[in-house]
């Protein structure tokens, strides 16, 4: 009996029409920590996003354009015993209205209320006619997970205010202002980023993000942290016993949270768990708002925009480092996607300060690379050869700050389409690096930016065209963004600021064929101001040539040349003081004027 059939077994015993599975911890995280992987464990999909609902005789994964190729093959893989549902397509139920479809007033929905948001919750809510009941204790995964992993338990450490420039005292006292000005006393904070970057405390629980498993309560009279006693070394205790902050165990705040009563307590629908709701609507009121710490957070005070430069210069040397050596492959025989995966990350290393890759790498090469978010393991590692393209997508977290980056690289010969294709992208890319707007405007009033060269020509690309990135924390962070239309749960559609940094990735990915992306993060500052208001504009900060090999010049207009000529004479004049010989003659060469 397989795990699917195992658990719908139990579902009939228990009377429950449909066990609900979201890809999340209990804050909501984009990326989980292994214990938080019950979707993967169950399903065999291993994307960072995917929901997946079993009933008695149905089991159904959702996942979005940048998963389909993925999903297919490993749902495949699996057994074919779960139905691939794409999200995104306008002739697939959304997950809300197959179960909207499936539940009575007498059925049972099952999930673990520490793993679902208020707002899918209420979203759900809005699609029924009458009320469900609800079982939000799990009881399931508990009989079926032999040596399920553990809870993370590495310690923490504080980020000097050389890297953050701003103090934990100031910025409370800007999240109380911010309470106090939509008529709050309390916050309940669950977010991880928002909680390291409040504390300015890091750690090692989530892959890829410097953050730690806590949740914060918040107001004018004290500061409570949730945590792991475990992870507090003597350094970080008397850190948070100089700031008044409160140390409890980390499940205690359950507890607390049936003691607490009349309270104005502010919530973030979409990152507190409907179990920590659940515990304190009926004797507190309640409001639903945007965590101050992640509007505060995603401007960066010019100490981190400095110290974000410099981590852009670092893995500007180790990304250059690695196109030299791709460029130069005629002696290096059984290149595979992992191993030049490893090797990239073996230069970021070498960078002082750097603490470990900001994602997983995306080292995707010829059809491979048709897949969004695809990543090489040893069951699919493919041998890198000639005359194609190699998309590597790849990030760093350093002190300094976090880093994402994507080239594609010619290998020997490309195709006619295939050169076509790039020089569109690299024109989508330029549009929006080139943008000067209004104050006010927001990601989706720029994205035809980005999009328009390739629309013109019936493309387009599943995904957002740009993230926001957070500073030494996760490197997709909202609340800005570029993307086309809204995406109500991505929430990345804010008024664009000075300050914020955000990626700019078109992309083209053509099934079976070859993939296309070039990105760069871009910081917004200020353009200058005229009787018709505020105008803004970008800074690229990313730092790394652009494959001259693989464009068609004749496709460029003058002033997209003269935007590439200027970025790449930025790129040598700032990386040229970090290599000499035949690597100092080649980034001459890879960033020569056109």
């Amino acid at each position: 009996m397989n795990l699917i059939e195992t658990i719908q077994r139990k579902l009939k015993e228990n009377n429950v029409t449909a066990y609900l599975i979201l890809t999340s911890d209990y804050h909501q995280s984009e990326y989980v920590s292994d214990y938080f992987k019950t979707r993967a464990y169950i399903s065999g999909f291993t994307g960072s996003a995917g929901s997946l609902v079993i009933t008695e005789n149905d089991a159904r994964l959702w996942t979005d354009g940048r998963y389909y190729l993925q999903a297919e093959k490993e749902l495949e893989d699996s057994g074919n015993v779960i139905t691939l549902m794409k999200a995104g397509d306008p002739k697939v139920s959304t997950i809300y209205e197959y179960l909207a479809n499936i539940l009575t007033s007498d059925s049972t929905l099952l999930f673990d209320g520490k793993l679902v948001s208020i707002n899918f919750i209420e979203q759900l809510e809005k699609k029924l006619p009458f009320k469900v009941k609800y079982m939000t204790i799990d009881y399931i995964i508990n009989g079926i997970w032999p040596n399920r992993p553990q809870l993370p338990k590495d310690k923490i450490y504080h980020l000097d205010e050389f890297f953050t420039g701003s103090s934990y005292k100031e910025k409370k006292q800007e999240v109380l202002a911010s309470l106090n000005d939509n008529h709050c006393d309390t916050l309940i904070l669950t977010a991880l980023e928002d909680e390291a970057w409040l504390y300015n405390l890091r750690g090692n629980d989530v892959l890829y993000t410097p953050v730690f498993l806590s949740y914060t309560i918040i107001n004018e009279k004290e500061t409570i942290l949730y945590i792991d006693k475990d992870k507090i070394n003597h350094d970080v205790k008397s850190y948070l016993k100089e700031n008044d902050i409160t140390i409890k165990n980390y499940e205690d705040i359950y507890k607390d949270l049936t003691k607490m009563k009349d309270k104005n307590i502010a919530i973030d629908p979409n990152k507190v768990n409907y179990e920590i709701y659940r515990l304190v609507k009926e004797k507190n009121n309640v409001k639903y708002m945007t965590n101050p710490t992640t509007l505060l957070k995603c401007i960066k005070n010019e100490t981190e925009i400095k110290n974000t430069i410099l981590a852009h210069i670092k893995d500007g040397v180790a990304v250059s480092e690695f196109m030299y050596y791709l460029k130069h492959l005629d002696n290096k025989e059984d290149l595979t996607e992992l191993k030049a995966s490893h090797y990239l990350t073996s230069l970021r290393k070498k960078q002082k300060g750097f603490i470990e890759p900001s994602f997983n790498t995306i080292c995707a090469f010829g059809k491979n690379a048709a897949m969004l978010h695809y990543s090489p393991n040893p069951e699919n590692d493919t041998t890198i050869t000639k005359d194609n393209l190699l998309l590597v997508d790849s990030g760093g977290q350093y002190l300094e700050g976090t880093t994402d980056v994507t080239r594609t690289f010619s290998i020997g010969n490309i195709s006619d389409e295939q050169r076509t294709l790039f020089t569109t992208v690299l024109k989508s890319m330029i549009n929006l690096s080139r943008a000067v707007f209004l104050e006010g405007c927001r990601g989706i009033n720029l994205d035809i930016l980005a999009r328009g060269p390739l629309w013109e020509k019936l493309l387009d690309y599943r995904c957002g065209t740009g993230h926001g990135v957070g500073h030494v924390l996760s490197v997709h962070e909202g609340p800005n963004g570029f993307r086309w239309k809204v995406v109500p749960e991505r929430i990345d559609n804010a008024i664009l600021k000075e300050g914020m940094i955000t990626t700019n990735e078109p992309g083209v990915y053509l099934e079976d064929k070859f993939g296309i992306r070039i990105e760069n993060e871009m910081l917004c500052v200020d353009a200058g101001s005229s009787e018709y208001g505020h105008f803004l504009k970008f800074d690229t900060l990313t730092l790394v040539p652009i494959d001259l090999d693989a464009i068609d010049i004749n496709m460029l207009k003058k002033e997209e040349k003269e935007w590439l000529n200027n970025y790449h004479q930025k790129v040598f004049e700032t990386l040229k003081g970090y290599f000499s010989g035949d690597m100092l003659a080649w980034l001459a060469f890879a960033t020569r004027k056109i």
